[in-house]
Parts: C-alpha cells; structure tokens; sequence
C-alpha cells in the first residue's frame, strides 16, 4: 500500500499559544513522530513514505511544530521570550494533554529532535522509548559550525528568497545521493516552502538563533534522559555531523546506536526500510 492510499485523521488542537496541526493514524501503542526543521517541512511530510509499515505497528502521531505546516507561527516576541525548542515543547505536551495521551515512545530527526530530547529530559516519566535521528541540541560538534547543511538551510529564504534551484542545493545537501531525488521531489518541497506566514517566521526563526547563538545546549543534561533510546546516524550527514554524537553515547543512561553508511541527514528517506525495521523492533520490545 502506498502513503496517499492510507487515511489520515487531521486535527487542529489549540494550545495556549495558537493551534497545533496533528495528523493520525494506525493502532497500537502511541509513536509521536517529529519532523526537522527545514523549509516547507511538515510531519506528514517528513514522514509520508514510512506511514504504511509503522501504522500496522503504532498509533502515530504526527505533529507540525510550532512555526510549520498548519500550526501557528510564533511571533518576535514569543521567540525573544522562549527558545523555539522550549515554545515547541510546551505545546507539544499541551497537545497530547488535549489528546489524552500519557506515556508515548518519541522520535525525531533534526529540529524535532531537539524537541525530542527537551520533552525526554523536561518530563522523562512519560516517554516510554525514544529514538533520535541526527538531534539538534544533544549534538556537540567537533568540526566548524554551521555547518555545510545548516548553511544550506539558512541561506534558502534570503538572497532572492526561495527559488526551486536553491531548494535542489538544499535536498542535496541534507542526503548522500541526490539523484534518487528527482525534479518531482525538489518541486513539490519548493511549492510547500512558500506559504507567506512560514517564510516571515523562518526570518524570525533564523534571527531568533543568532540572537541565542544556536540551538539550546540540550547535551548539558542529557543525564535526565531515562527513556531506553536508540540513536540513528547517516554517516555522510553534513548537517548534524556524526563526530557530535559522542556526547550522547557518553551522557545518556541507556543507549545505542545504528549507523548508516552512503547516508546523509534524512535517514527515514535515503533508507526507509531499515529504518522502519530498527524503529519497528526497538519500541515494539518496549510496548
């Protein structure tokens, strides 16, 4: 069965800051899924081509972070207040409140990553298994940052604003071979990237990490994660570059790790049978 053949239950769920888009599907133990922070990301997505093996296994929960897809964009003053990793946490939590969710296995890649971890540490009780795919903020790097992705990543709004030739640059640098990624693929990410309110929040979002000098410092406690995690690594990420997650492995309790080989930073992409595999047998030993 193919992604666009299965039903998805969409809501809006209104958190104490603006609505937050939920996507659902599936049976079973209850699998949040959080996407990167790229242009034009959303949950579903980030996450479409995995939905028809993890819904045979999960209740997953597809969420659109604060600033993203249908959820509400925060303001100047709401990211001068709080990082966008706390402003993502806190509603994130108020949205499963809302859907009478308690404990729930957690995974996600880049930005949602970051969140992630922030929600594993802040309330670790109701994370039951958590996996992360090239986190922000549990990563320390050896290496010059930004680095070549998050670049990449900054530069797509400005100098002209978005074009489908910059987004191309972009996918090109988030995976290790961009050719299986096709016009149709560059097109359709381009096209979501330009909805006006998503573009004046990516500026405030981008000044907002200048101001703050990057992400959140999550790696400082990583100690407080409980949850049993398993950390996923394409080995070629030129974005969250594999030397960072050194920390992790140190400063989380229990851990480990898969590794992807001619991988980059989309490893739920470049190789998503493994990847729902490894997902798929890590949190169904913990339901």
């Amino acid at each position: 069965m193919q992604w666009h053949e299965l039903e998805l239950t969409r809501r809006s769920v209104e958190t104490d800051n603006g609505p937050i888009a939920v996507a659902e599907i599936g049976t079973g133990p209850t699998l949040v899924m959080l996407h990167g922070g790229g242009p034009g990301a959303s949950g579903v997505s980030n996450y479409h081509q995995n939905l028809p093996a993890l819904a045979q296994r999960f209740r997953v929960i597809l969420p659109d972070q604060p600033g993203f897809g249908g959820s509400y964009r925060p303001t100047e003053a709401d990211l001068d207040a709080r990082s966008i990793t706390e402003i993502t946490v806190d509603a994130l939590f108020q949205t499963l409140d809302a859907l009478d969710v308690d404990r729930f296995h957690l995974l996600g890649n880049s930005l949602g990553g970051a969140a992630a971890i922030g929600m594993a540490q802040t309330r670790p009780a109701r994370v039951s298994g958590l996996v992360l795919m090239a986190p922000g903020g549990g990563w320390l790097s050896f290496g010059p940052t930004p680095t070549e992705g998050q670049k990449e990543m900054f530069r797509y709004y400005n100098g002209g604003g978005p074009t489908e030739k910059k987004m191309a640059n972009f996918i090109r640098t988030m995976v290790f071979d961009h050719e299986q990624f096709g016009a149709e693929v560059v097109r359709a990410r381009y096209e979501a990237s330009l909805d006006e309110s998503h573009i004046a929040f990516y500026h405030r979002y981008n000044a907002a990490f200048g101001k703050r000098h990057g992400m959140d410092p999550l790696w400082r406690e990583l100690h407080k994660i409980t949850a049993p995690t398993l950390l996923l690594w394409g080995r070629d990420d030129r974005t969250i570059t594999l030397d960072g997650a050194q920390i992790m492995l140190r400063n989380i309790r229990d851990v480990q790790m898969h590794i992807f080989g001619n991988c980059g930073h989309w490893v739920q992409l470049e190789r998503a049978r493994e990847f729902e595999r490894l997902v798929t047998d890590f949190l169904g030993e913990l339901s």
